[in-house]
């Protein structure tokens, strides 16, 4: 299976502005879905795998999809789904590699981030990876889609 990422509109079957129950029903034929609310409090997370790619929906804003984070599978796991940013597979391309064309910020460091696209990565992992020479992974572990403004907080 293939996980389309679709900045900034959304990742898979999940889109951005979908309502709770939207989201459960976009993911719901991967397994059942996992709600984690707080009474009275944001965000609203549904939790899922796909073939065991982690799959996080956020609503930060009341009943509203603000994001979706796909996961790596992890260290000696694997999976045949394939997370594609423009036909690029995000977890199995070499993150350096991948960033080049993006205008990403934080390039070089753990958590880089395109804004506008809101495409935020992640290479924070303790498992035991293949890493660059500056220790960070080769691959990135993590992959969230928001909306057009999602990352702007970090430009200030």
């Amino acid at each position: 299976m293939d996980l389309r990422l679709e900045p900034p509109r959304g990742a898979g079957p999940v889109r951005l502005g979908m309502s709770l129950d939207e989201a459960v029903a976009a993911v719901s034929p991967w397994g059942e879905p996992r709600v984690r609310t707080r009474p009275n409090r944001v965000p609203v997370t549904v939790s899922t795998a796909c073939d065991r790619v982690g799959v996080e929906v956020l609503l930060e804003e009341e009943n509203t999809v603000t994001a979706v984070e796909l996961w790596w599978p992890g260290e000696r796991r694997e999976s045949s789904t394939r997370v594609l940013l423009a036909g690029v597979d995000v977890f199995r391309t070499p993150a350096d590699e991948l960033l080049k064309g993006l205008s990403a910020h934080d390039a070089d460091g753990e958590d880089p981030f395109v804004p506008g696209l809101s495409l935020g990565f992640t290479r924070r992992t303790s498992q035991e990876v293949p890493r660059r020479p500056d220790g960070l992974p080769v691959h990135f572990t993590s992959v969230l889609v928001g909306g057009e403004d999602y990352y702007g907080y970090r430009l200030r």
